[in-house]
């Protein structure tokens, strides 16, 4: 398990070899190094700016091998949005460590975003989840659920209705106003709502259970919905109780 020097120690020493890069024209610390909520378990966040005359790939590559060959990389993952590769390592000390290379045309300043040096411009904030289609995801996991739980796939069924349920809480935080994606703002929720959702959680493989926390999740999705339209809630509930059972 890695420490909090390590990890800082590691940081500064990315930043140093961005800095003597000549292909990185800015770079940038961002998540929670960046809000200052960093904790014991918090990764790194880099984001580095790549010259326009420079060959984004090469770059990727060049520095992923010096993550495998100094830094005790034991495996990496590609994330993409636009232009930008977000390349995520694995450590061997479980550190994980996550390098976004930006053509320099979209390095832009994000919601956690703190410029070290070179320039950034104002970028777009980030597209929050659609409420309608939350809940038409929400729908779709509980005809799955229901199909599942009738051909006695205990497991599939376990997934779909957690599907239900974490569109559930992802309205929620639409509603409350904090991140709704990959579960950032579910424990900002108030006690209430997450006790709510609590009541959905799958606690066995028995079918009588299942079923429980099915009828369970599709009650809180009808609930959620209905602050979002109260005409749609309405209309998916009969469907959706027929479904429960």
């Amino acid at each position: 398990m890695f420490t909090p020097e390590q990890r800082d120690r590691l940081r500064d020493a990315l930043v140093r070899a961005a800095h003597a890069d000549r292909r990185i024209t800015a770079a940038a610390l961002t998540g929670s190094a960046a809000r200052g909520t960093e904790d014991a378990w918090s990764d790194i966040d880099l984001a580095l700016s790549v010259a326009a005359d420079a060959d984004l790939g090469h770059t990727i590559a060049d520095w992923t091998e010096l993550m495998y060959r100094n830094n005790d990389a034991i495996h990496h993952l590609d994330v993409t949005r636009g232009g930008t590769v977000y390349r995520v390592f694995l450590l061997a000390s479980t550190l994980q460590v996550d390098l976004a290379f930006s053509p320099m045309a979209e390095f832009g300043i994000g919601p956690a975003f703190r410029l070290l040096f070179g320039t950034a411009a104002e970028q777009r904030p980030l597209a929050v989840p659609d409420a309608a289609q939350l809940i038409g995801m929400g729908w779709l996991y509980a005809l799955h659920a229901r199909s599942s739980i009738e051909r006695g796939r205990v497991w599939q069924s376990e997934y779909m209705i957690s599907g239900i349920r974490d569109q559930v809480l992802a309205l929620a935080c639409l509603r409350h106003g904090v991140p709704a994606v990959q579960g950032r703002g579910m424990d900002l929720l108030p006690p209430d709502i997450t006790a709510g959702a609590a009541v959905a959680l799958v606690r066995s493989l028995d079918i009588d259970e299942l079923a429980r926390a099915f009828r369970a999740s599709t009650e809180a999705l009808l609930g959620e919905a209905g602050h979002v339209d109260a005409d749609l809630a309405i209309r998916l509930s009969s469907a959706l109780r027929e479904l429960a059972g």
